[in-house]
């Protein structure tokens, strides 16, 4: 009984603590003169995505033994997966309360209800799908690239971990010089800090404080989490291989589904989308690189198949997008991709 307690109280700490963390990575974006975009796809998910990079790196550099390091492997294809699947969909679900709750409130006010379903209506203008759909297109090839190494073995394969490294620092250097041409402010204007509830333009170091504070809290929060969920499957009938290539990646990705809950909620769905975006060119880079620098990168059943799953997600994601059509009933969608990925795992597990 205790690891459930345990768990709702962990999720309520990361949701409160993301909440701060968003607050703070918005106003260091002000601070650093960053592009808007560029506060998610690069600040908030570095951010986020640095408890599991961690992970990866202490499981690859440290293991004793090709199963340990293997851990880091595991991660490095889950965190695509489910943000992929799980976090785009939960944004999906999110933004379908959201414009719900908005026409109730219109057909409550006005007495007539929109022309169009909130369901049917895209996710932004064409520029605003095209800069997402931006992103898909550098991650799909990268992950295309990383999925197929994992089926090869040859000489010099851990020399090509750097190249994961060059592409996200390509990725890097084109969201910061990105500017902000096409980075409208969208929904209300940047909340004030809450380490400074009064201050209209809170101190350097009050910001800087915030985001570290928070992100720290996030790391050991998120990490108890994942603990308690490790506890919890067996209990609930669920084998060790289960509980890590299912519930694991969820749980560890579970700070960036916050930060787009959250900004959901505040009206920035914009950010929302880049955080997920961003992240996942993180999760198919950095802890790529590290494993194929450190491991034999070398993949079984299980993680082929979570990698076709995510492609798959990626594509789908992509076709919408390509004829203007990605609404949030769309987007939830997604995950869909992951129920499919569970049940997949029936009989490569059996």
């Amino acid at each position: 009984m205790i690891h459930f307690v345990l768990l709702i109280v962990c999720a309520v700490a990361i949701y409160l603590s993301c909440e701060w963390f968003v607050n703070a990575v918005e106003w260091l974006g002000e601070r650093l003169n960053v592009g808007k975009m560029a506060v998610g796809t690069i600040l908030a998910a570095f951010g986020t995505a640095l408890p599991e990079s961690v992970v990866t790196l202490v499981a690859v550099t440290t293991g004793a033994t090709d199963e340990a390091k293997n851990i880091g492997v595991g991660a490095a294809m889950g965190g695509p997966l489910a943000l992929a699947t799980v976090a785009y969909g939960v944004t999906g679900a999110m933004l379908l309360l959201k414009r719900r709750k908005e026409r109730a409130a219109a057909l409550a006010e006005t007495g007539m209800p929109p022309t169009h379903p909130e369901a049917e209506e895209a996710l932004g203008s064409a520029a605003d799908v095209k800069r997402l759909a931006k992103d898909q297109k550098w991650f799909l090839p990268i992950f295309i690239v990383k999925v197929a190494l994992g089926l090869v073995a040859f000489a010099f394969k851990p020399v090509l971990g750097l190249l994961f490294f060059a592409a996200y620092a390509v990725y890097f250097w084109r969201e910061i010089r990105g500017g902000d041409d096409e980075d409208d402010e969208e929904g209300p204007e940047v909340e004030p800090l809450k380490f400074q509830p009064k201050a209209a333009s809170p101190a350097t170091w009050a910001v800087v404080a915030q985001t570290l504070v928070t992100l720290v809290v996030i790391f050991f929060v998120s990490q108890l989490f994942v603990k308690q969920l490790d506890a919890i499957g067996p209990m609930l009938g669920l084998s060790a291989a289960v509980t890590a290539l299912l519930l694991s990646p969820v749980a560890t990705e579970l700070p960036e589904i916050m930060n787009a809950v959250i900004w959901v909620r505040q009206g920035k769905t914009k950010l929302a989308l880049a955080n997920i975006s961003g992240a996942m060119m993180i999760q198919a880079t950095v802890p790529s690189g590290l494993g194929l620098l450190f491991t034999r990168w070398h993949f079984d059943a299980a993680l082929l198949w979570s990698g076709l799953i995510t492609m798959a997600a990626i594509v789908y994601l992509l076709l919408t997008m390509r004829v203007h059509k990605l609404t949030p009933a769309r987007l939830t969608v997604a995950a869909g991709f992951y129920v499919l990925f569970a049940l997949g795992l029936i009989p490569i597990l059996s």
